[in-house]
């Protein structure tokens, strides 16, 4: 193993050092610490954690310099520092320089299975496919509104003597509370909420103290008898949920993007906007990518009202106008359990609308949803939808035949933030005919409700609602204990549940989006500049860049070779830290790398004009480097400081193209400040350490 042999290696070198501390008795500290790095290096090469190895391998290196006796002390800990970067630096763009070479430039499988990022051509080099997504974020707010709800519906329960304690009130007892107030949930608007104080009800329960304790989220507005409350969610409220909502929902996209192994992929976002850009012409890459991105992954766990007559009632009014083909249907079903623990049975009425020929499952939903949106629904109780299906007989494949309704109590007694973990997991059971589902782990709090809930809930239907789609609704049997619960894919073929549970079980480990989002925009694209304006716009770069450096040379000799070098070593590591980031190069970019290279040119300019400066005032070669440093210093940092600023500003309000070059720049800008600091003053103190004063510096 690759490991184990570095293993080896670093703890040679640990033992090396080691004993050369306890022989030189000067250099101790500096050559045992040299040891401690490298034999930490070892055990984490060891353990196999590859990048502490590479970070202690650095740190072995420079300390294994600075214990040398080259130079002087502060000439040798420079030397370690930027030996130890360039190390980092290579490491990081052995990948890209592999990829871009062809392969000619080998990358063992070790590093390669270990460095998971590279620099790749962005979307206006290869071309791709730009999404544009818009979040709902009044689903957002309605929920956080929806939440007050539930909390006002327990405070109010206690003030009227109807409960105490903070769990949860039972069905009987909020029966009992609309018998003193209606709180009642807006349907038009996702932020308000109306509380009336019935008559024969005081209202002067309702007091200070039961309002402030909303007071952060919501105000309120009341009529002159006290008797009703208009509850709005407050201004900064929906500002803080839509921003929260946003951010949240481009780091699930992006988790979900990762998981799918597309790093490539850029995500940003802009005003409630999400832009998902994916570089290549992979069709069925950008298929998979829109089912993945688009599915909310809201998961609720609600308990069926089975007992409720009220389609029942409805099914017998001789005036009630629906569409010919939604139909009422009976079933019989398990409403608990008696003393002897068998199943309660008891008929009740559901909805069915038929899917028409050519008609989408979701166009059929929409006008299910749109007529029973118009029924006037029991309190705390909605409709919850599922697709039926039927087999084929002449092809065997599961055919949709239209959707039916459940009744559920609103209140979800467990949801998707509960959930530990999801797994895609093949059905061992005989009669599966290898099937698969989606095994789910709870958290400990999540494992404690679902087991209260199952226990008290025996012989009653519980459904699995993913993105307000009824899963399945299977019969309580026992008590759950353990946090475990599991979602069937249905009765299709094997191969379509593998898929599906595999599609279910990355949405919900990436998690739930905070609200839905729904497709606003999409492209394919090209390369966006056409390949001969690429060509030109890579050709102008590189030519600028090379007259730049010949200039160097031309103009201040043996000083213009050392800007030289410290250019390229810029260069190189503004591209290790932009592979670091799994960034995409652009166009945009190519013109920031550019444009350092030019900064990064400018501080060597005005070091050597200063350096210049004092070698005409008669200073030896060496002070003239030593003033010429320390008096360009302030020069060369506000340059770098300003353009910063810029980049910054960029970063913060710019998209795409625009926040591409930002961000190089930001990096070029850091980058540069290293290698015309410090690195071309190692090479200065290098050549003149050893001069005489009435030698002459070859600077042109």
């Amino acid at each position: 193993m690759v490991h184990q042999n570095l293993s080896y290696v670093l703890a040679g070198i640990a033992l090396v050092f080691a004993a050369l501390g306890y022989v030189r008795r000067s250099r101790r500290p500096i050559n045992w610490l040299t040891a401690i790095c490298a034999a930490s290096a070892a055990a984490c090469a060891h353990y196999d954690a590859f990048w502490a190895m590479v970070v202690f391998a650095a740190l072995t290196l420079w300390s294994a310099i600075s214990s040398t006796n080259l130079v002087d002390g502060a000439w040798r800990t420079r030397a370690g520092l930027v030996a130890s970067v360039i190390m980092l630096a290579g490491i990081s763009l052995w990948p890209t320089a592999s990829a871009m070479s062809g392969g000619k430039l080998p990358l063992p499988e070790y590093f390669a299975e270990r460095i998971d990022f590279k620099l790749v051509a962005g979307l206006d080099l290869r071309g791709g496919m730009r999404l544009v997504y818009t979040v709902d974020v009044d689903e957002a707010i309605r929920d956080r509104r929806d939440r007050r709800y539930e909390d006002m519906r327990l405070e109010l329960a206690k003030i009227f003597d109807l409960h105490d304690g903070d769990d949860r009130p039972s069905e009987e007892v909020y029966a009992k509370l609309r018998e003193f107030v209606d709180l009642t949930p807006s349907k038009v608007n996702s932020s308000a909420l109306l509380l009336t104080v019935k008559e024969g009800a005081d209202p002067a329960k309702i007091d200070s103290m039961f309002l402030n304790q909303f007071s952060g989220d919501l105000t309120f507005s009341r009529s002159g008898d006290q008797r009703t409350y208009d509850f709005h969610m407050k201004e900064e409220a929906e500002t803080e949920i839509r921003t929260t909502a946003v951010a949240q929902a481009k780091e699930i996209i992006l988790r979900r993007v990762d998981e799918l192994g597309l790093r490539e992929a850029a995500v940003s976002t802009r005003d409630e906007d999400i832009i998902v850009e994916v570089p290549g012409q992979d069709e069925s890459t950008f298929d998979e990518i829109r089912e993945i991105i688009s599915q909310t992954a809201r998961l609720e766990f609600k308990l069926l009202d089975d007992e409720n007559d009220f389609l029942t009632k409805l099914s017998q009014d001789t005036t009630l106008e629906k569409p010919e083909d939604i139909e009422f249907r009976a079933e019989t079903v398990s409403v608990g359990q008696d003393s002897d623990g068998d199943p309660i049975r008891k008929s009740t009425t559901y909805l069915f609308i038929d899917q028409k020929d050519g008609e989408t499952s979701k166009d059929s939903l929409a006008r299910f949803k749109a007529w029973t949106e118009t029924l006037e629904l029991p309190p705390d109780r909605e409709l919850g939808y599922e697709l039926l299906t039927s087999t084929d007989e002449d092809t065997g494949q599961e055919v949709e035949v239209g959707w039916r309704t459940y009744m559920l109590k609103s209140r979800a007694e467990i949801t998707g933030d509960l959930i530990r973990d999801a797994r895609a997991t093949p059905d061992q059971s005989q009669s599966s005919m290898g099937g698969w589902y989606v095994a789910l782990t709870f958290t400990d709090a999540g494992g404690s409700i679902f087991e209260t809930i199952t226990g008290e809930n025996i012989k009653r239907r519980f459904a699995i609602i993913l993105d307000d789609r009824v899963e399945s609704a299977p019969v309580i049997q026992a008590r759950i204990p353990g946090g475990h619960a599991s979602i069937t894919m249905g009765s299709g073929n094997p191969e379509t549940q593998l898929r599906d549970s595999r599609k279910l079980e990355l949405v919900l480990r990436s998690g739930a989006l905070p609200a839905p989002i729904t497709p606003s925009n999409e492209q394919h694209i090209g390369p966006s500049l056409g390949e001969s304006s690429i060509n030109l716009g890579v050709r102008g770069a590189l030519v600028s860049g090379i007259l730049v450096v010949a200039f160097m040379v031309l103009y201040y000799r043996r000083a213009g070779f050392i800007a030289d070098t410290a250019v390229a070593l810029n260069l190189c590591l503004q591209l290790a830290v932009l592979a670091t980031f799994g960034a995409s190069m652009t166009l945009p970019g190519i013109a920031g790398l550019a444009l350092t290279i030019g900064m990064s040119v400018d501080a060597n300019v005005l070091i050597n004009e200063r350096i210049r400066d004092e070698l005409r005032e008669g200073r030896s070669p060496r002070a003239a480097v030593e003033l010429g440093y320390g008096k360009a210093l302030s020069a060369i940092v506000d340059g770098n400081l300003t353009t910063l600023i810029s980049a910054v500003v960029l970063a913060q309000f710019g998209t795409g193209p625009i926040k591409g070059f930002a961000l190089t720049l930001m990096v070029g800008v850091v980058t540069n400040m290293f290698t015309g600091v410090v690195v071309s003053r190692l090479l200065f103190d290098l050549w003149v350490r050893n001069m005489n004063r009435t030698a002459k510096l070859d600077i042109g």
